[in-house]
């Protein structure tokens, strides 16, 4: 392993961003010289504020936010969130999926704010942004005492994963449920291999997260799916749509919610750049497809919804949005909890539902 203490005047080449861009005093960098973490550099940071607020929280089912890291090493060529490296002079394609951002202090700031006259106990959603269960995770161990400071301050909270190593805190996860709102959602957009192989290259396969479904409806935790990204022309046939709901119900999810393929800016070159590579017959279809913006036309995305909630019907299994909770107080709009954290900006384009994605 190899580290550098970096700071604002240190002058190192390597040194991405200034550690006032990471909102830190300085970023401790770190190379791991194993097999599972080659290639990957960590910038390791004592964040000053971890819960966020979401802008635009007027359009979202969740108004705050705990990000543990910035940067996922599930590399997937779609992610929403890949424009936020530019926030901290890092790059949104490779770089997004090799420097990943560790707030190494994140358990002891949240139980420090949930302790706080401010905070007023809403609903928390974590890997909204960024997945909280990254393989990162699997060195940092950050989430036991994120959830252990849920769990002791009772407050509600939902994740967002494709990541099986949520399985590792599945007590803390039983304990959490016993005194508030706990809602778990697994991202699996299609159960298609060589489709998984070549869009999300670091995540673990679509089968082995249904597990993660079943394992948590097993110990009592109602798992709801998030059927994203369903992809244009590569995932969203018939068949395909078929095959991929049947195996959620089979694993037992209390809902299924299909969101189409959408590509902000950031994502959308880096997305585009890999589409030339794989699939170039279909980079006009794409132009055609995403002309307007964003987000494909409300027909296409009515007809994939329409398509998967008559599926999810068949096989009952419901149509609701997974994870998603009220929001049991507001805070004292002049005290708030801390800053909020750049995030990506939503655009000006609107979905036909919900846009819950993660990297």
């Amino acid at each position: 392993m190899r580290w550098e203490n970096l700071t604002a005047d240190s002058g190192d080449h390597r040194r991405a961003a200034d550690p006032a861009l990471f909102g830190a005093d300085a970023v401790t960098v770190r190379t791991i010289d194993t097999p599972e973490f080659h290639g990957i550099t960590f910038h390791e940071i004592r964040a000053r504020s971890i819960i966020n607020r979401v802008p635009g929280a007027s359009r979202m089912p969740f108004e705050w936010t705990v990000n543990p890291y910035r940067g996922c090493t599930h590399a997937c060529v779609y992610c929403f969130a890949r424009r936020s490296h530019s926030y901290l002079d890092l790059d949104t394609g490779l770089g997004f999926d090799s420097q990943i951002v560790v707030k190494v202090n994140a358990p002891e700031l949240l139980r420090r704010q949930l302790g706080s006259a401010r905070w007023q106990g809403e609903h928390i959603a974590m890997g909204t942004h960024v997945d909280c269960y990254q393989r990162a995770e699997g060195r940092y161990r950050l989430m036991p005492g994120v959830l252990a400071a849920l769990r002791d301050h009772a407050n509600p909270f939902s994740i967002l994963t494709k990541g099986t190593l949520i399985l590792r805190d599945l007590d803390l996860l039983v304990q959490a449920s016993r005194v508030t709102d706990v809602g778990i959602s697994v991202s699996v957009g299609f159960t298609d291999e060589r489709l998984w192989r070549t869009v999300e290259p670091g995540t673990p396969a679509p089968e082995r997260r249904l597990d993660v479904v079943r394992a948590l409806g097993e110990h009592g935790i109602g798992c709801g799916v998030l059927m994203a990204p369903v992809i244009p022309f590569l995932g969203d046939d018939p068949a395909q749509l078929r095959s991929t709901v049947r195996a959620i119900a089979a694993a037992g999810a209390t809902s299924v919610t299909p969101l189409v393929l959408h590509l902000r800016p950031g994502a959308r070159e880096w997305f585009t750049a890999w589409l030339d590579r794989e699939h170039p017959h279909l980079v006009r279809r794409y132009e055609r497809l995403y002309a307007e913006g964003a987000y494909a036309p409300k027909w296409y995305q009515r007809r994939i919804t329409r398509q998967v909630h008559e599926l999810a019907r068949e096989y009952g299994i419901g149509p609701a949005h997974p994870g998603l909770h009220r929001r049991p107080r507001r805070p004292v709009p002049d005290d708030p909890v801390g800053p909020v954290a750049p995030t990506a900006s939503h655009g000006t384009d609107k979905p036909e539902s919900v846009q819950l994605m993660l990297t």
